[in-house]
């Protein structure tokens, strides 16, 4: 049994004068309340309240523990009051996690988008391309490109990200262009680390897929750093459309294969799986999903 509901009873009891015009007020049986009692007295090593077959009194100790109890009782009420008000409106602050290279994409805008939309929510935002520990870290969403497997964890599918195979035109010209994903075994690619000592990219061709083992010319955990190089003119780097749509825009950058780039990879958001998540995170869901695309949510 719950001490603060062990007191809450003892309370009732001692404001009504009576077990059974307590039990009537709490909707317990007179048995329960005077077990709650007893306990209670157990808990603490003394007694209570002193009691007769008419009526039951306080006791010094029971009369020093009614006073104290009261700010107690006044704060767990307030406190109730404001995590019901957090689960019902959209309060407090967000944990997210995304990959770094979200954080020169469109991101930052849509999280002040959101900000305006519901002033009374805050952020942190945690910017890294390891796999968080979400429950550790007290991360409350993670945005992840890769495919999420962990049982641990729902799963919402944010929005189908395209991806882009670009080198500079100064690169495309001293090298060739590409007609085949098989061409850039020739190339100097640029890796993501995690992929390992033998990188490889995938692609589709009539939605079989396709592995091209790559010679990586530099890798690194970032994307930022590639996509750096590759605007110098010293490989080729595939990844997310939207890290690199700025330079394409600009023709720093140009694409090729695109007829051939794979289509499984999704912007996903994933959370821990609670009974009772926020205001704040369901209205962050809602918000990322409804601007970012009308994709069907995805549970795991």
């Amino acid at each position: 049994m719950d001490t603060l509901d062990l007191l809450k009873t003892f309370r009732d009891v001692a404001e009504q004068g009576s077990f059974s015009r307590a039990a009537t007020r709490l909707g317990m049986s007179k048995a329960t309340v005077s077990k709650y009692v007893a306990e209670l007295e157990k808990r603490l090593g003394v007694r209570l309240l002193n009691r007769s077959t008419r009526s039951v009194s306080l006791t010094d100790a029971g009369a020093l523990l009614l006073k104290r109890s009261v700010p107690v009782m006044e704060m767990m009420a307030l406190t109730r009051a404001e995590i019901q008000e957090h689960a019902s409106r959209p309060t407090g602050r967000l944990r997210i996690s995304a990959p770094h290279g979200m954080g020169q994409g469109n991101l930052p805008k849509l999280l002040a988008q959101f900000l305006g939309h519901y002033p009374e929510v805050g952020i942190s935002l945690h910017l890294t391309n390891r796999v968080v520990d979400m429950a550790e870290e007290a991360i409350d969403v993670a945005l992840r490109f890769s495919p999420i497997v962990d049982d641990n964890l729902i799963v919402r599918r944010l929005k189908q990200v395209k991806l882009v195979v670009v080198a500079s035109p100064v690169y495309w010209r001293k090298h060739g262009t590409p007609t085949h994903p098989a061409d850039l075994a020739q190339h100097d690619a640029l890796t993501q680390s995690r992929l390992g000592l033998h990188p490889h990219w995938r692609f589709e061709s009539d939605g079989q897929p396709i592995d091209v083992p790559l010679k990586s010319r530099m890798d690194s955990t970032e994307s930022a750093p590639l996509l750096e190089v590759a605007l110098q003119g010293f490989g080729v780097v595939y990844l997310p459309s939207l890290l690199a749509q700025p330079y394409i825009d600009a023709g720093e950058l140009v694409p090729v294969l695109q007829t051939y780039t794979r289509s499984d990879v999704w912007l996903s958001a994933a959370y821990l799986q609670r009974r009772h998540n926020s205001a704040a995170l369901r209205a962050l869901l809602d918000f990322l999903e409804t601007r970012l695309g009308e994709n069907p949510r995805t549970k795991r």
